[in-house]
């Protein structure tokens, strides 16, 4: 039987598109799709159209894109008059006003890519990897008014491979998430969802990414750098400077090697970077400021770095 609730759906990003499929092939009536504008985006700023609008076009639902919405009185009296049950919330990127979050009475769900408290803000999947986590998952909570610090719906955990990085871990967590709001619906539809209160003393934060979480910081062990290389993809990545320019790492794998941090040793056409706590990175992939991405063999043959030779920062 196709559920009987009136949906809201607001989301941005590639993360949010399941979600609103999952939705739509249950046969969760989707009066109106909320997205970010469009964009210009790229060297030529070409107009870039958010991935939940392409899918939302692509399944005939209506599409509005408000510049903003919390003094936005069209946008409050459309909402007002569609009536719905719920407002569901995936990555839309904007913070919703009081209006809004008093709307409808099953409230404004979200679904959120960490095992809430953990992980609360802008980038839990990049921060959880970053932070060495073996386990993360998704969450689906009640929109309050404060950051990602509502009551817990449902969640589901997920393995962190040891090859993870943030760009292989989100479709995964995308997946689950949306069979876990469309159970989470289902289960406010029958009556049969429990609210759970977040601890706030088991809280941590995963604001968003800056340019400079990328920087490689050689006091840190060969593990702690390879975990935030791994969840920092595709920005910023991990980056640090050779001959005064800019160096990009790609692949690096940790290694049980006593090397001066910072200083690189060339071993055949094995190129490691000494680290924290006697530790030692690999130097898989590389790519030199103004290069392609190179092996570190290529780079080897290509730079001729020196024993001892030292990795620092640029500006």
């Amino acid at each position: 039987m196709p559920s009987s609730l009136n949906l809201v759906f607001c989301g941005t990003p590639r993360f949010a598109v399941p979600t609103l499929e999952k939705l739509f092939a249950a046969g969760f009536p989707l009066r109106l799709v909320v997205t970010q504008p469009d964009k210009p985006r790229g060297r030529g700023l070409e107009i870039a159209v958010s991935p939940v609008k392409q899918a939302a076009l692509r399944m005939g639902l209506p599409v509005t894109q408000p510049e903003k919405i919390k003094t936005n009185e069209e946008l409050r009296s459309r909402l007002a008059a569609l009536h719905p049950d719920a407002i569901v919330v995936v990555g839309y990127g904007r913070i919703l006003p009081p209006w809004m979050i008093d709307l409808p009475p099953l409230g404004n769900l979200n679904l959120h890519a960490s095992l809430l408290p953990k992980y609360r803000g802008a980038a839990p999947i990049q921060w959880a990897i970053a932070s060495g986590e073996t386990v993360t998952g998704v969450t689906t909570m009640r929109i309050d008014a404060g950051l990602d610090t509502g009551d817990i719906l449902r969640q589901q955990e997920m393995e962190i491979a040891p090859a993870d990085t943030a760009e292989t871990l989100a479709p995964r967590l995308a997946a689950s998430g949306a069979d876990l709001m469309v159970a989470t619906l289902l289960g406010l539809e029958a009556g049969s969802m429990e609210r759970r209160p977040q601890d706030p003393a088991k809280a941590s934060l995963a604001p968003i990414l800056r340019r400079e979480d990328g920087r490689m910081d050689f006091h840190r062990t060969a593990q702690e750098i390879s975990n935030r290389l791994r969840g920092f993809q595709p920005w910023p990545g991990a980056f640090t400077s050779f001959r005064g320019k800019n160096l990009q790492t790609w692949d690096a794998i940790p290694r049980k090697r006593n090397l001066a941090g910072g200083h690189l040793f060339v071993e055949s056409d094995q190129l490691l970077v000494g680290c924290g706590a006697g530790t030692a990175l690999e130097l898989l992939e590389i790519q030199p400021e103004g290069k392609k991405r190179m092996t570190a063999r290529d780079f080897i043959h290509g730079y001729h770095p020196s024993n001892g030779e030292k990795l620092g920062s640029v500006e």
